[in-house]
């Protein structure tokens, strides 16, 4: 017999605790999403993962999650819109990582959207150019030019920055430095 299910006290059984047959109660549900959301915010469906993986029911994550979206603790679309603010100014992510990332935090393409949509393309390409001048800095210049750009070009993309916004990004910037004379011909 597991003591989680037959201990009353480990089950929870103080105030507003309602024992349920499977994994725990509400309110123990609600707080270990609350210790989780008090490190960092989380998606509703990372929250139910935990959840799940620490052996609350489905039925029970629902309601408590439900709960504490009520009070505005569990919103998707407000946690999509700080996740690509922050990572974007912070890590130089663009549109296309934002979104897979997004999407593999369970967050629904209707709540992405408009936080995606927030980034301006002329943010992108200023965050991008601010990427590339910073690596500009460290990349060897007896290098050859063409291995210059593909480098400069596959940190945006791995960045998450789209092909057209990459090689136009490194094109102005390697002519605007006049780096373009600096890097060794083939």
């Amino acid at each position: 017999m597991s003591g989680r299910e037959e201990d009353p006290v480990a089950a929870g059984s103080g105030r507003g605790a309602e024992r349920t047959p499977q994994g725990g109660t509400v309110e123990q549900a609600k707080d270990a999403c609350l210790r989780l959301l008090a490190v960092r915010a989380r998606s509703r469906a990372e929250l139910a993962r935990r959840l799940a993986a620490k052996g609350y029911s489905v039925e029970v994550a629902d309601i408590a999650l439900d709960k504490l979206a009520e009070v505005g603790l569990v919103d998707d679309a407000a946690f999509a819109e700080e996740w690509v603010r922050s990572r974007h100014t912070y890590s130089g992510r663009g549109r296309h990582a934002l979104a897979r990332e997004l999407r593999n935090k369970g967050v629904a393409a209707s709540d992405a959207a408009p936080a995606l949509d927030a980034i301006a393309g002329d943010d992108e390409t200023d965050r991008a150019t601010e990427l590339v001048r910073r690596k500009l800095r460290t990349i060897p210049r007896d290098l050859e030019r063409d291995k210059v750009i593909r480098r400069l070009v596959g940190m945006l993309a791995r960045r998450g920055y789209s092909q057209a916004t990459a090689f136009t990004v490194v094109k102005a910037e390697l002519e605007q430095s006049g780096s373009t004379e600096e890097f060794a011909h083939e």
